[in-house]
């Protein structure tokens, strides 16, 4: 018997009884549809958290919080150890200015978060600018995107209040010069000094709404001097707030981050967290495909009944088979190729729906919570609910065609060793 022939044989045997065919279809189709979409589940949230996190972060950068052996003075010597290690590109340490600051320009005034910096290590790093570019002299500095929005004039800043905050200086700030007034902390020396500084660039806006920019950044070649202004009889110390270390490529960072540890700093890097959160959502996804497979078993039942069914109705025709000489092993492979059509068609039907499913769980859901989002004043976030990879339609596809055919496998064994003679007395 030719393939086509055993093709037509079984479609001919599955029209006799599309009923019980379509409700067999039917449970391998939810079977398969609720493990692609129960896992895609785990797919979506690992996905949401995953662009949370990279969008939080930028991805090559390693922060330096300390030593392991209670010592968090990192020197510039230690930094210059850290730039030779393989793969960094830069190394940026950041560290306040010690008195009061006050920042003005013109007629208007404000608060800044003045920090001292290397702004050639800044530019290596890539710091992104939203306007202008990166300073060139001494003199020049970036400012934070927010911070002309809290340079006020005095009518403003007598206006201002919790709930409504003046623009402040809507123009561009590129090529302003702004003064840093500087006081110190001592009584003894509490006469203020003034600075000049020109503004070249302008950070980029933070990726989220919450987040509040303020930060002046003055070349660290001003530490000296200003600490000679504030405390002269103290001497300067060599402490940093902020070390950054930032890896050529996002394939680095790994490596820098266990390679600093060895050295006996105290790091973080978004290659820890990730390590964490993939190590936490591979066993929520297991977890969702294990529960999903057990659907997809339930709905086996029904393929080996009507399987069953199948074989005990056709009992005549399987000896009239045999009596004209058919191989047991073709009579097996019929009812097998019968019980994975059915898992074909079920598996096949099953992926369009899931797609189906996902789509609109990726719509629907996200506007709801939106709506209760925005009704209690927090912030637009986005959230994909349901992710299939194509990874999971293979996996799923290979779990229900292989339960289909695992299913068919008895009865197709038990129409092989029914009796000819019983079979051919059979009433048709």
């Amino acid at each position: 018997m030719s393939f086509k022939d055993q093709i037509d044989f079984i479609c001919q045997h599955m029209k006799k009884n599309k009923l019980r065919v379509f409700m067999t279809v039917l449970a391998a189709t939810m079977g398969c549809a609720f493990l692609i979409v129960l896992a895609s589940v785990g797919f979506g949230l690992h996905k949401t958290m995953t662009d949370e996190m990279m969008s939080n972060q930028i991805l090559t950068e390693v922060q330096i919080y300390g030593r392991e052996d209670g010592d968090n003075i990192v020197t510039t010597a230690d930094q210059q150890k850290i730039r030779e290690i393989e793969n960094v590109n830069a190394v940026v340490s950041r560290t306040y200015v010690d008195g009061v600051t006050n920042i003005s320009m013109n007629d208007r005034t404000g608060q800044g978060d003045v920090q001292l910096t290397n702004l050639k290590e800044e530019e290596k790093a890539n710091l992104a600018l939203s306007e202008g570019k990166m300073p060139t002299k001494s003199n020049e500095i970036v400012i934070g995107f927010h911070f002309a929005q809290r340079l006020l004039t005095e009518a403003e800043l007598a206006s201002q209040s919790e709930e409504e905050i003046p623009d402040g200086y809507t123009e561009s700030m590129i090529g302003k010069t702004i003064s840093l007034e500087l006081t110190p902390l001592t009584e003894e020396k509490s006469e203020p000094k003034t600075w000049d500084f020109v503004v070249t660039g302008i950070s980029k806006e933070p990726t989220k709404d919450w987040m509040v920019d303020l930060r002046v950044l003055i070349d660290e070649s001003y530490r000296t001097e200003f600490h000679e202004f504030t405390q002269p009889e103290v001497p300067m110390e060599e402490v940093y707030f902020e070390i950054f270390v930032y890896a050529d490529d996002i394939q680095y960072v790994g490596a820098i981050t266990d390679t600093l540890k060895n050295d006996g700093y105290n790091v973080y890097s978004i290659t820890e967290e990730m390590e964490t959160l993939d190590l936490f959502f591979t066993a929520l996804k297991a977890g969702l495909l294990f529960v999903g497979t057990i659907a997809v078993l339930i709905s086996s039942i029904g393929i080996f009944n009507t399987m069953t069914m199948a074989v005990t109705e056709r009992t005549r025709e399987i000896g009239v088979m045999k009596a004209i000489g058919a191989n047991p092993k073709l009579i097996q492979r019929l009812f097998l190729i019968e019980s994975t059509w059915i898992g074909v068609l079920g598996t096949i039907i099953a992926v369009t729906l899931s797609y189906g499913i996902s789509y609109l769980a990726n719509w629907i859901i996200p506007e709801i919570v939106m709506n209760i989002v925005a009704e209690e004043g927090m912030e637009d976030i986005g959230v994909t609910i349901s992710l299939i990879p194509w990874q999971l339609v293979a996996i799923a596809s290979f779990i229900s065609i292989g339960v289909a055919m695992v299913s068919g496998w008895r009865p197709a064994r038990k129409a092989t060793k029914i009796d000819v003679i019983q079979a051919l007395r059979q009433e048709l």
